[in-house]
């Protein structure tokens, strides 16, 4: 039986947002607190927007909320998905790898391979608790954390793909996903800038878009 294919919108941070991308059928929602990034939003700001995805939806039709961090501390992890309500920990940054352990099935981490050697040594490095996904695969940028709107290495991807759950990120759009699900056969795709009308501001049209798009590759 053919798995799903799963879609994460990430970088939410309105409540009109998120009810949009999960009308449109998303099954994850990002929220960033890494403050660099214009998709950053505050603890309470996610909180509410948490809380108002309940009251519309109901806990039964909830996504699975992820929160976005760049080197957190464990008890920074642990206190904000308390305090939003939130499911799951993507870690982005340069973690050590005891902190993934650390919040078992409640944490993923995101990989930026430079190359197949480069990927070979994160994933020795950063071996995963069993947990879907498994990894973040996302574009090479020897400076930013994600983000970027770069295009990942597909190839690198699909060979991964075909032995770990993986979310494809970086650079995906309406007009590439089908594309990429094809190449890939990922778990799920996450996308960010690929649709905004401009930084850290959704385009509903884009979400729904972007989902039909997915689903059809």
């Amino acid at each position: 039986m053919k798995t799903p294919l799963r879609v994460k919108i990430c970088g939410i941070k309105t409540l009109p947002d998120a009810l949009a991308a999960v009308e449109a059928g998303a099954d994850l929602l990002g929220f960033n607190f890494y403050p660099p990034s214009p998709r950053c939003l505050s603890l309470a700001e996610c909180r509410a927007i948490c809380q108002g995805l309940r009251q519309s939806l109901g806990q039964t039709q909830l996504p699975v909320l992820v929160g976005v961090f760049v080197n957190p501390s464990a008890a920074q992890v642990n206190e904000t998905l308390a305090y939003c309500g939130l499911d799951l920990a993507q870690l982005c940054g340069d973690e050590d790898p005891a902190l993934l352990h650390s919040l078992g099935g409640r944490a993923f981490k995101a990989l930026r391979p430079a190359n197949s050697t480069d990927l070979e040594r994160l994933l020795q490095t950063y071996s995963p608790p069993a947990a879907s996904p498994a990894w973040l695969i996302d574009a090479y940028h020897p400076a930013e954390f994600g983000g970027t709107g770069l295009q990942a290495d597909w190839s690198l991807a699909a060979d991964l793909a075909q032995s770990a759950p993986i979310l494809l990120a970086g650079g995906l759009t309406p007009e590439n996903v089908a594309a990429a699900v094809a190449q890939v056969k990922p778990w799920g795709v996450d996308v960010a800038s690929g649709v905004e009308s401009a930084p850290g501001v959704k385009d509903h049209a884009k979400i729904r878009a972007f989902i039909q798009a997915a689903r059809s590759g």
